[in-house]
């Protein structure tokens, strides 16, 4: 078996991080003893990029379950936990391709080792499986049957590719599910990104200005949190009815040109590039802390708060003080890039729990369906949304209603009326 993780010696903290997350994870537990009886993706290989996390790890050993070939490779260079990777590789025997804080040749050489296996499946965070599979290895195509994508800045690249008419092969968008980005966008998103700047800085939260920039599920989660430890939160928007959401919720809303000036934390968690630039690094003040909770480390113009420095050094771990030519100050965390991994662990497992069991139960629904669907981005079945919902209710020990026949009959009828 092929592999490339940092130290398979790590695998014993890895296999106690991994049963410690499993714990929290009941819902994908029920999907995996049913895929272990089953085996719905028997004799399919599968090719995954995502975080690997202890999360992850319960997802792979689930989809193994079900009978797939699986390699993993990180989708971030700074998410992947080591020893979680190790503990794949020495007690289930899945080939992992992935080191925290590779490289960018590094990262893409473990993309294509995990395409090596000539997948019929592909699962994506941030699409890059996909993108290297259209541009460098299009030989794969004709055997892929489809695939799945877990994040925002994915779904918006793959939208886009169907909508040039060059997708090559059928796609769910994971993100888009209700028990996805509803819970995992906005609770998970938002303590962990939380989390990871307290654990980068160690600063006391209550009293900064927090700039939170893109008003969408995630950023609605990490203004909730943040406003919750006592910041005072300004929003910045580009979309009118998020903007008024954000101000219905009782936050400041206004332009980046104009919170640029005061805040004392910025988090930018839009999808888009460039959100904070050079004519926001000119006035922000001294001692300002940028980080990101994108997918991509573009939303921070990074080359050019380099030029813009003089001087620069490694404050703390994944903490970089940037000195300007006025002598102020910034402080960018983990690089840009995701700080919620970068700097901390991701999503908590109990959310994590929903979203991959809908990449298991997608996965299951391309197998099902190879052949049927067109080169197009599909949403998740409403079924399997629904059943996820109804699984994690089950595991918390909570009931709710069901409709009467009567009730049934009034919202199925246009005669019944008042």
């Amino acid at each position: 078996m092929q592999y490339d993780v940092r130290d398979p010696g790590l695998a014993e903290r890895g296999r106690r991080r991994m049963e410690w997350a499993a714990a929290e994870m009941p819902v994908l537990r029920l999907i995996r003893e049913r895929f272990e009886r089953e085996k719905p993706l028997d004799g399919l290989r599968l090719a995954a990029c995502l975080h690997v996390t202890t999360e992850t790890a319960n997802l792979a050993v689930t989809l193994k379950a079900g009978g797939a070939g699986l390699a993993l490779c990180a989708s971030n260079p700074l998410s992947t936990q080591d020893d979680v990777a190790a503990t794949l590789v020495a007690d289930h025997g899945i080939p992992v391709f992935a080191i925290k804080g590779e490289d960018h040749e590094t990262y893409y050489r473990h993309i294509n080792q995990a395409l090596d296996i000539r997948p019929h499946l592909t699962m994506d965070d941030g699409a890059d499986t996909v993108g290297v599979i259209h541009s460098e290895r299009r030989d794969l195509m004709a055997g892929i049957i489809g695939g799945t994508e877990e994040t925002t800045t994915g779904v918006i690249r793959l939208r886009a590719m169907e909508k040039e008419g060059v997708l090559g092969y059928p796609i769910v968008a994971v993100n888009d599910a209700e028990t996805k980005h509803l819970f995992d966008n906005r609770y998970g998103t938002g303590q962990s990104t939380i989390d990871g700047i307290l654990r980068a800085t160690n600063r006391l939260m209550a009293g900064t200005r927090f700039v939170v920039s893109g008003y969408g599920w995630c950023g609605r989660g990490i203004a909730m949190r943040a406003r919750g430890l006592g910041a005072q939160v300004i929003v910045t928007e580009v979309n009118p009815l998020r903007a008024l959401e954000a101000v219905m919720d009782g936050y400041l809303v206004m332009p980046m040109a104009e919170a640029a000036r005061q805040g004392s934390i910025f988090c930018t968690v839009t999808g888009d590039t460039s959100v904070l630039r050079r004519e926001h690094f000119d006035v922000m003040p001294d001692g300002a802390i940028l980080c990101n909770s994108g997918h991509f480390n573009v939303e921070i113009d990074i080359p050019a708060l380099e030029a813009l420095s003089t001087f620069r050094r490694t404050m703390r771990d994944f903490v970089e003080e940037f000195t300007l030519g006025d002598g102020r100050r910034l402080y960018l965390l983990g690089e840009g890039r995701l700080i919620n991994l970068a700097a901390a662990e991701g999503h908590a497992a109990s959310v994590m729990d929903m979203s991959f069991a809908n990449q298991a139960l997608c996965a299951e629904y391309m197998a099902k369906n190879a052949g049927r669907l067109e080169r197009k981005v599909y949403p998740v079945p409403r079924d399997i949304d629904r059943s996820i919902a109804a699984l994690k209710l089950r595991a918390m020990n909570v009931a709710i209603d069901a409709l009467t026949p009567e009730q049934e009959k009034y919202l199925a009828s246009w005669e019944l009326g008042t």
